[in-house]
Parts: structure tokens; sequence; C-alpha cells
């Protein structure tokens, strides 16, 4: 699907116009450009802090415009010194080539490789920084600085400013390092457009300012908001820590978790942000917030939305199962993984599997055993008066005993007493 109006329009009605440089808008508008975006491959995935600049790479590309993902394999190595008080620990090549070959496969979920008239491309700054002759670059490159501008920027000066940390020569030279990024792809790619955060403003139109000195040519920056939560806490952070786009990091049922639980003074911006939702529908969610916020019609989109884009239909539908789960419905279908993963947090105790063989584990002992219960009187009480579960299934039987046949995989078994006591025995041996 393309996009039907011009790509700075759908990103102001979409709030994701933060600033431009002079000229942006018309440059965009008046024939298909190659437009470029950052990313730091500091870990081996991509978070969901990257969400909001990949989706403004797939607005450029449903626009007309060629988007590029480039990684950051050179300067990671040096570290922005953008946002950050204290030095970055220094990655080696091994490491960062490894992340990059990860991000790959991440950007493929959003961005479309493949399509004849304007398809993405992933670059490797690393590619032409790592056989940069030092004396070259400083002759070159370096003269177009001055030394006051760099100590003028809001990330150096901060640094600069603080006597104890500093600023080692090695992220200061970041900036000359990023600006070098924007030449090389106007002249190898024909990119004129760098987008990026509002912290990156400095670093974007340093890159402008070299490609004016070096080519005589105009290059152009746009840059998009930093993204805040109403709460106050930092978007994409859980108590567990950061949400990953890995699904070996982050499963899609703590991903879609992480969507589902959006405070609602949050989640019409998200839904502008992160979806392609039309506007129509985006305002009748925003009624839904307001007439009936307990149905969260609106979280469930977004939930849905996000991890389908990312994880795929089936990756979606099995968060949507695992999230049932969670509220009583049926785990079948569910393996042991996404059992634990669900109910990583719940209490748990363990049985040894002997114990489960011929005519199994009296389920009344089980529960006094494991403290589900208070005591084997309360165990048949609870099961007598319908409020025990096995597996989410509702247990009938006083005299019930748990085998092997009724755990997951043969790793546990899920026992649920009243509406949301849930408690995980695991199988060992």
């Amino acid at each position: 699907m393309v996009s039907r109006q011009p790509l700075l329009d759908e990103f102001r009605s979409r709030g994701l116009l933060q600033d431009v440089t002079e000229g942006a808008g018309r440059h965009l508008s008046e024939a298909p450009r190659t437009v470029y975006i950052g990313f730091d491959p500091t870990g081996s995935s991509l978070h969901i802090g990257s969400l909001l600049p990949l989706m403004c790479l797939v607005h450029a590309q449903r626009a007309g415009h060629t988007p590029i993902a480039l990684v950051g394999g050179g300067t990671g190595l040096i570290g922005d010194p953008s946002g950050k008080t204290a030095e970055r620990q220094l990655l080696t090549k091994e490491v960062a080539a490894e992340n990059a070959e990860g991000i790959r496969a991440q950007l493929e979920h959003f961005l479309d490789f493949s399509v004849k008239s304007n398809a993405a491309r992933m670059r490797n700054n690393l590619d032409w920084l790592g056989g940069l002759p030092l004396v070259d670059f400083l002759r070159d490159i370096g003269k177009h600085f001055s030394v006051n501008q760099l100590l003028a920027k809001e990330s150096v000066k901060r640094r600069v400013s603080d006597e104890e940390m500093g600023i080692s020569f090695t992220e200061f030279s970041y900036a000359l390092l990023q600006s070098y990024d924007f030449l090389e792809l106007y002249r190898t790619e024909g990119c004129t457009v760098q987008m990026g955060g509002s912290d990156q403003w400095g670093n974007i139109t340093s890159g402008i300012d070299l490609v004016r000195r070096a080519e005589g040519q105009r290059a152009y920056g746009v840059v998009f908001p930093l993204i805040t939560q109403a709460s106050g806490t930092k978007f994409g952070k859980t108590e567990e820590g950061a949400i990953w786009l890995d699904p070996e990091m982050t499963s899609p049922f703590r991903f879609y978790q992480y969507w589902i639980n959006v405070d609602d003074a949050d989640v019409i911006k998200y839904l502008k942000y992160f979806t392609l939702f039309e506007a129509a529908q985006i305002e009748e969610f925003s009624r839904s917030v307001e007439t009936e916020p307990q149905a969260r019609a609106a979280q469930r989109a977004l939930a849905d939305d996000v991890t389908r884009r990312l994880h795929g239909e089936t990756g979606v539908l099995k968060a949507q199962q695992a999230t049932r789960a969670l509220f009583g419905g049926d785990v079948g279908g569910l393996g042991a993984g996404d059992v634990a993963d669900i109910f990583v947090e719940v209490p748990s105790s363990e049985i040894a599997k002997e114990k489960l063989d011929g005519e199994g584990k009296s389920l009344v002992d089980l529960l006094a055993e494991s403290n589900v219960t208070s005591s084997k009187g309360e165990a048949r009480r609870s099961i007598e008066g319908g409020g025990l579960y096995v597996n989410n299934v509702r247990v009938s039987e006083v005299s019930r005993a748990l085998t092997i046949d009724d755990s997951i995989e043969g790793r546990f078994i899920l026992i649920r007493k009243g509406k949301k006591q849930y408690h995980l025995v695991a199988i060992r041996g």
C-alpha cells in the first residue's frame, strides 16, 4: 500500500515531525528521494526504542522514497555521546559484525528489500570507515569542521563541563564520522535526506554542512520526537528490562503484553506512531478509550498490529492464546516453553517425575504440600466448590490423582485456585 499524501504531511498528521531543515518538505515532494536512518549495533537485537525510526522508514518507502537502514558497524566501535552522561563500553569488530547481521533479519519484517521501484537497502558504515586512512580523513574531512562548533553541541558541552567524566577524543570524533556517513551515502547512493530522533539534530546538521562544503550540494534533515510516557517511566522498559525485537530475547507473548498494557493516556499516540491505521480508524479507537476504557479495544488493536508486523500471524495468534491462558483460557497447544514464559512470576514448586508414575500423585496431597492450600481440608473444599483447576480445566473429583499425562510436555503442571491464584509445578527428572 502506497501512502496517499507527502511524507512530511504523513509525519505531521501522526505527530512524528519534530523539526526539519529548510527546504526539506519541498525536496521530498518534488520527486522520489533516497533517505536514511542510522541504527546503533550495540546489541545483537534492536529493541522497541528502534521501532519509531523503523516506522519512519516504512512511511518513507510507502511514499515512494528509497529507504536506507545504515547499521553503524564502524561508528558503533566509537559510541555516540548524544544523550549519554558516561563513556560507552567499546565493542569489538567481531561483536559489531555479528550484531549487524542480526539486525538485517529484523529490518526485513518492516521494509521491503525486493520491490522493484524503491527497494530498501541496508548499509554498514564499517565498509568505508574500517579502511579510512587517518591522515587523508583529517586532511579532506577534518578541515571542514570547527572545534568551536563541535564544543557548542549540547551532547559534547554537557560532557566537557563534567570535570570528573569529561569526554574522550574517541567520542568527540563521533560527529565527524557520522557526518562522513552522510557524505558517503550522498556520493554512492544519491542519498539526500537523513532522518533521526531529535537528539540527533546536531549530528544531522553537521552532515548536511559537510555535503555542502565537500560537494557544493544541498542535503536535508528530518527529526522526529523522542518518545515519552504519560507515567514518566522510560518507553520500552519493564521491570524485567528492555523489550527486544528478537523473539529469543523477548518472546512474542511478552512483546504482546507490553503493548496490551499501554496506558490509556499513551495508546492513541502509539497507534499513530507504530501502526499504519488511517486517521478515521484511530479516531474511532480514541472514542472507545473515552467511552469504554475497560474494553481496551485500542490496546488490543495496537498489540495485534505491532506483534503481527514483527512476529507474523502465527506469532500474534500464539501471543493472543497465551494471553487468554493467563486469564483462565485453554492452555492446549501451548508448549512448555510458552507456559514457563507466561507464568514465570507465579509461585512454583517441584515434583519428582517418578511420583507421577503408576497411579500418580494425589491432587489433594500436592495442593497441601505445595502450599496452594493451607491444608488437605482446604484442598478438598476448593475442589468440591468448583474452584480448583489443572491446566485451566476445572477438577470436580476430590480423589483426582495427577500423572505424567497431566503434564505439559512432561515439564509442568499448571494449577489454579479461583480466578487468579496460579501455581506452577515443575517436574524434575
